[in-house]
């Protein structure tokens, strides 16, 4: 039996729309909490800590239990965390509440890669893995807006009263129709957390679709933590076209997750890993151009960006599904070893592009040319080592 495809959408929705749909309140919640705007912003620093840490957990726990009490159980700290969060009176409780939250909703995100990849049949791996990937890029634009709308209309504790709903929608949906898909539980039994990741990290396939996936996708980050800086101050536009210009970029990667489903089952894998890859560092050697030879303008950095996001969304799909089919055993590992990285690297290309705020857009630029540089080389090892699993087009 297959687990709904809207259901597996919810499930990875809400870790990372709890992620977004909060910035836009802050100012909202520092002002009503009584906090400076750095105290508040722990409510998203400490809600990534969470969510990286947590992806470690849930892999080999859920090759051990079991798919759907692992996400049962990771549902329900996600909404008894908001509910306190959504009454926090102080930021210590809210900052906690939010870490609980975001250990639960890490789940999802680890989880619905897992059933995708149990449950889908010789060719269909990458295509679902490819259209679930679709569907949840677009919770990082909606969020925000949706966020905003709430806490001007109805204040920023509306947010979690939402956010509650949509984990209760989702606790219930797993109850009622997820099945088991962990066909290979009995099996991890006998292997513990510690090992599963060892055995993982000496195989040559799994790291370089890991690493090659973290290099290549999140380093998209770069340029999130810049844009701000590059519109505002080099290119004087209002902030408030900010949040278009966000989602204009953000909509290449549910374009490129659509270019994926369509061609996986016709196209083999090797060759449109590399390729959609290589778009994605084309868009990056062009963003390096416009930021070194000073030729910047909006249109240039939206162009050279909306080619790089292509290529991260139609090659994201391919890496994820590479990785987890590396070993049966530890399908559920090796997607939480996966996000812990993927996360990992996003964190230190935004720490980078901090550490020389001079030019934004030249050092944005530069982080995103290396990472997407070493991922085309992590991916070239393991094409070598084999073939991308899960589709009979090997």
């Amino acid at each position: 039996m297959r687990a709904p495809f809207w259901l597996l959408v919810a499930v990875t929705a809400t870790g990372t729309l709890a992620m977004h749909i909060l910035v836009p309140v802050l100012p909202l919640a520092a002002q009503d909490l009584a906090v400076s705007p750095g105290r508040i912003q722990l409510a998203i620093t400490l809600y990534l800590v969470g969510i990286a840490g947590g992806q470690l957990l849930y892999g080999p726990v859920s090759d051990k239990f079991g798919r759907r009490p692992t996400l049962l159980v990771a549902l329900l700290l996600y909404v008894m965390a908001g509910a306190v969060a959504g009454l926090a009176t102080s930021i210590t409780t809210l900052v906690i509440a939010r870490v609980v939250q975001a250990v639960g909703g890490c789940g999802g995100l680890v989880l619905g890669r897992a059933i995708v990849r149990d449950s889908a049949a010789s060719g269909e791996a990458v295509s679902r893995m490819a259209l679930l990937t679709m569907v949840q890029s677009l919770a990082p634009g909606v969020g925000p807006a949706v966020g905003g709308l709430l806490g001007a209309w109805f204040g920023w504790r509306s947010i979690f009263v939402v956010l509650v709903g949509l984990g209760i929608f989702t606790l219930g949906g797993v109850w009622l129709a997820l099945p088991e898909t962990a066909a290979s539980r009995q099996a991890a039994r006998s292997g513990r957390m510690l090992g599963s990741y060892l055995r993982l990290l000496h195989s040559p396939v799994f790291c370089g679709y890991m690493f090659g996936g973290a290099f290549t996708s999140t380093s998209f980050y770069a340029y999130l933590t810049a844009s701000p800086f590059i519109f505002t101050q080099m290119l004087h536009r209002p902030a408030a076209e900010i949040g278009l210009y966000y989602l204009a970029v953000m909509g290449g990667i549910p374009m490129g997750s659509f270019m994926s489903n369509r061609l996986a089952p016709r196209v083999r894998l090797t060759s449109l890993l590399r390729a959609t890859s290589g778009i994605a560092v084309l868009g990056a050697v062009l963003f390096f151009v416009v930021s070194a030879t000073g030729i910047l303008s909006v249109a240039s950095v939206l162009g050279t960006m909306i080619i790089l996001s292509i290529g991260v969304g139609a090659s994201a799909p391919i890496a994820i599904t590479g990785a987890i089919s590396t070993d049966p055993q530890t399908i559920g590992a090796a997607a939480g070893l996966y996000g812990f990285v993927q996360m990992a690297n996003g964190a230190l290309c935004t720490l980078a592009v901090g550490f020389f705020p001079g030019n934004p857009a030249l050092t944005a630029a530069s982080v995103l040319l290396v990472s997407l540089l070493l991922g085309q080389c992590s991916f070239l090892l393991a094409t070598r080592s084999r073939p991308v699993a899960g589709t009979s087009r090997d």
